[in-house]
């Protein structure tokens, strides 16, 4: 077993699991289905394509919070495309100034395949929504013959300087992680986020089970500097 750790950073988030109406909420975290869906998109995958996604489905999933960020709400109108009526005033909640590594656990060779999409994606990767673009490339790291867990507590802290500043001086810092464990578990929670389908006309999920823990990352594991990046670079220039 390998595991793939991403970095999930941008200016909003929005990882929602379940939506009512005019009411679109989010989670706290990443969804398992926001980011399966995040690396069918990157290799390819179709959205009515049930069977490869169900290998990408079987991976195990955990995230960590390396920086919380804050609930922003948000108004928003529209009108009907056909008929020019004002629809209904909907909410939509985001995550703001977020920063979140994932994982996933699983066959190695798959993993790396997925790892080579991530820096060459077919489609481009969204932080639950299209409306929410990645602040930075999103693949960290690829750990060969290492659990979960370990993957997560040796991953270097990923948060904003300004938020490490303010949040204690100590030689390591305890973060907490969401991740998938036997659904016996005295201190899990189910969450309905496992993707079964992405396709349009019968999009489904089924429940899963989400274990709360911590780990410890050493405060001299701060991440390194990104050199810049701007996604227009990959686009021609226009001719004088």
């Amino acid at each position: 077993m390998s595991v793939l750790t991403l970095r999930l950073a941008g200016p909003l988030q929005l990882w929602g699991a379940s939506a009512r109406f005019t009411r679109r909420t989010t989670e706290s975290a990443p969804t398992k289905s926001g980011v399966i869906g995040l690396l069918a998109a990157a290799r390819g995958i179709q959205r009515g394509d049930d069977e490869q996604l169900k290998s990408l489905a079987a991976l195990r999933f955990g995230v960590r919070i390396d920086q919380p960020g804050t609930r922003l709400r948000d108004f928003q109108t529209a009108v009907h495309w056909e008929t020019d009526k004002s629809m209904p005033l909907s909410e939509r909640f985001y995550l703001a100034d977020a920063v979140f590594v994932a994982a996933v656990e699983g066959d190695h060779d798959l993993l790396t395949e997925l790892h080579a999409a991530l820096a060459a994606p077919v489609y481009p990767p969204f932080l639950g929504r299209r409306s929410c673009p990645p602040a930075q490339p999103v693949e960290l790291g690829l750990h060969r013959k290492r659990d979960l867990l370990k993957a997560l507590a040796t991953e270097p802290w990923q948060a904003s300087p300004w938020y490490a500043k303010r949040h204690g001086k100590g030689p390591v810092v305890t973060l907490p992680v969401l991740h998938e464990g036997p659904e016996t578990s005295l201190v899990a929670d189910t969450l309905r986020d496992q993707p079964v389908s992405f396709a349009a006309e019968h999009r489904r999920h089924s429940l899963r089970t989400i274990v709360r823990s911590e780990v410890e990352v050493a405060r001299s594991l701060a991440a390194p500097p990104v050199p810049p990046h701007d996604p227009f670079d990959v686009l021609p220039e226009e001719s004088a």
